[in-house]
């Protein structure tokens, strides 16, 4: 069983006294996405400054470092792998909850975010007066409105509603279309929720303009706190040998908003100038779809190469042994697959997609940077860096000091303390109340469950569009 904070009498942190903290992730897969990289170094980088953090998370379950306890919340897992989108047994139902998650999912919509929430909710009522602050990582749903126990601060990394938009417009049918509206019918819970809450987190500044300008939250709640890269773990080392004409991605293969399928057809432009340009893509291959599509029409099936399960230190290796990291997609709310590449001192293209300008910085200074969803500019960049080893130096160099100065964990985790503190100080201030939506669902008869014991975090896959 995790282990959990002591209880005290009331609230803490008017002053710098450490925080209690219940970090809740409704998934927490930290090699699909980048939620599960945000809780894992955040709680870590809290625990450090000397905060007491507790990740209470559903399947799959992050993988967090030692000193952070999880504590299980587990759903009914239907879209793990080798069998998503299951049936479960009539034995695996617990109470309502698991009722609505299946239904929700046999009428083409995405449950977790709801169901997670309503989970949240009753095992933290439970569990009243044992944190200082409850942080919800972006599940924003019903169950989050009202007495917590604690203030709650939320971060949105971006709003879902623009992967919803790019994947409408790549839909190729109106099957399709409807089959995305009814997946992402989860967003207009999420923009409900966004809009009650008192205080919201974001990762740049791109990103907040997109919280106020499609989930209609006041400017005044958002504050940014950028995110960043382990600089410790990729960081550059001249020992590992530069692989002539690598390029590295990391990508969802047929997610839109990763913009894979431009950087395909680039590949093949490159390749006529520069024969020996090849790229590895860290994700899952695709069987079919527009990137399986594109690799066969342009040839590239010996030059295109996917890897997936790899370990923390063999992504740092693949990283600092290419001559280029490339970034092609169509948004980012923040990327830090391009943090992480420049924070190796291997250079960057990327495009200027959402925040991506805020993290890899100006064109030509410390980064080759190309309209989103242009395969031509994109071919250009990577060609010119191709056959410039002065200039990979020197962007590669000027990366690596850009994100020492602005983007690492350590800044992001006192950023983000500084928030817990002003929530509290505001609610022991105000006592403000967030008055729950009408629905609630029907009561639960089933008592509340103690989380289940302690184990390894299990790998899995997340659906396209819950990141």
């Amino acid at each position: 069983m995790a282990k959990r904070p002591a209880e005290a009498a009331g609230p803490r942190g008017g002053d710098d006294r450490p925080l209690r903290i219940a970090l809740l992730s409704y998934k927490g897969n930290p090699f699909c996405g980048g939620q599960g990289v945000y809780v894992r170094h955040l709680s870590r980088e809290l625990a450090r400054l000397g905060h007491s953090v507790e990740v209470i998370g559903a399947q799959p379950y992050p993988v967090l470092d030692e000193g952070v306890p999880l504590t299980e919340l587990p759903s009914l897992d239907l879209y793990r792998q080798p069998d998503p989108f299951r049936t479960p047994r009539r034995d695996e139902f617990r109470d309502w909850v698991d009722t609505l998650e299946v239904a929700t999912m046999w009428t083409g919509g995405f449950p977790e975010p709801l169901t997670f929430s309503l989970r949240a909710r009753r095992h933290l009522a439970a569990r009243a007066g044992q944190f200082d602050v409850v942080h919800d990582n972006q599940t924003l749903g019903y169950g989050l409105l009202g007495d917590l126990g604690a203030p709650l601060v939320t971060t949105i990394h971006h709003p879902i509603t623009v992967d919803r938009r790019l994947d409408l417009d790549a839909a190729e049918d109106w099957r399709r279309r409807s089959s995305v509206r009814r997946w992402y019918g989860f967003t207009r819970m999420q923009g409900r929720v966004a809009r009650r809450l008192p205080s919201v987190l974001t990762v740049s500044g791109s990103s907040k303009q997109e919280i106020t300008d499609q989930l209609g939250v006041r400017a005044d709640r958002i504050d940014v706190v950028h995110i960043g890269a382990d600089t410790e773990l990729f960081s550059p080392d001249p020992a590992v040998p530069e692989i002539p004409g690598r390029i590295v991605t990391t990508s969802s293969a047929d997610v839109p908003l990763k913009g894979l399928v431009h950087l395909i057809e680039a590949l093949a432009k490159v390749r006529t100038e520069h024969p020996a340009a090849h790229l590895v893509v860290v994700g899952k291959r695709p069987e079919s779809g527009p990137v399986a599509r594109a690799v066969e029409r342009y040839g590239l099936e010996g030059a295109v190469e996917f890897v997936k399960g790899i370990s923390d230190a063999e992504l740092v290796e693949l990283v600092r042994g290419a001559q280029i990291g490339c970034v092609p997609s169509l948004y980012e709310g923040f990327s830090l697959p391009a943090a992480e590449t420049m924070a190796t001192g291997t250079p960057l293209v990327a495009t200027t997609g959402g925040a991506i300008p805020e993290v890899a910085g100006a064109d030509g200074e410390t980064c080759l940077a190309v309209p989103p969803g242009d395969a031509g500019a994109l071919a250009a960049a990577l060609g010119r860096l191709l056959g410039d080893a002065e200039l990979r130096a020197r962007l590669g160099a000027a990366g690596r000091e850009r994100v020492l100065s602005r983007f690492t964990w350590a800044q992001a985790a006192r950023g983000t303390a500084e928030l817990y503190r002003a929530a509290i100080a505001r609610q022991a201030g105000a006592r403000p109340r967030l008055r729950p939506l009408s629905w609630s669902g029907p009561r639960s008869r089933q008592a509340h469950r103690p989380p289940s014991p302690l184990r390894d975090a299990a790998a899995g896959t997340a659906p396209s569009g819950a990141n």
